[in-house]
């Protein structure tokens, strides 16, 4: 595959530029040049990349921004939908689909969150699909299996998974945390509002 996002080679500790050819190694978190796969294997000075702590109700560590992030879809599946992510009342953002499904917007939600945040990041998020990748280590099998789920199918939504896992697995500086929806914790109702909001709008346009 292609890198979409800087990052350092788990190999050579060279740098991995967007648009490089690279494989991911084994079950471990490390990216590597895909040439450097044909060359030697990892050694233990080679530079890690970082696996990022998810455990659902987990605190959000010190130094790291706190996002909130929810995704919502008018008719599940296939109808309009929309995405949000929050820090505060006062600085968020979100986003329309015209035709999407609930999970790719908790998915595009919680992206667009790791995106537009460097340093370090604490997503909260009322969904366990999208805490459960890392909190279950989901990708691990996804990656060892080339991209097929437990029951040997495609894993679905890989277009949005894939980008959004190497992204978190290269900064290694995202932690994850789930909430419960609909419970009234007030950003959370905050980006539920924001998403639907999204959603609206994308119905509008269609």
């Amino acid at each position: 595959m292609r890198a979409q996002y800087p990052g350092t080679c788990g190999l050579c500790s060279k740098p991995i530029a967007p648009g490089d050819d690279i494989v991911g190694v084994g079950e471990s978190s490390r990216w590597i040049h895909q040439a450097c796969g044909t060359q030697g294997t990892l050694t233990p000075d080679a530079a890690p990349v970082a696996v990022p702590i998810a455990t659902p109700g987990s605190r959000a560590p010190s130094a790291a921004t706190v996002v909130f992030t929810d995704g919502s879809c008018l008719v599940n599946p296939g109808g309009p939908g929309g995405w949000a992510w929050a820090i505060d009342t006062q600085h968020h953002d979100s986003g329309p689909d015209p035709s999407t499904t609930n999970q790719r917007m908790e998915i595009r939600a919680a992206f667009e969150a790791v995106k537009a945040h460097p340093g370090p990041l604490h997503i909260v998020s009322d969904s366990q699909y999208v805490v459960n990748c890392f909190a279950q280590s989901w990708w691990r099998g996804w990656h060892s299996r080339g991209w097929l789920n437990s029951a040997k199918k495609p894993v679905a939504n890989r277009d949005l998974w894939e980008p959004f896992i190497e992204l978190v697995l290269t900064r290694g500086d995202v932690t994850f945390e789930w909430v419960k929806g609909h419970a009234g914790h007030d950003m959370n109702e905050f980006v539920d509002e924001l998403a639907g909001a999204a959603a609206q709008l994308a119905a509008q346009q269609a």
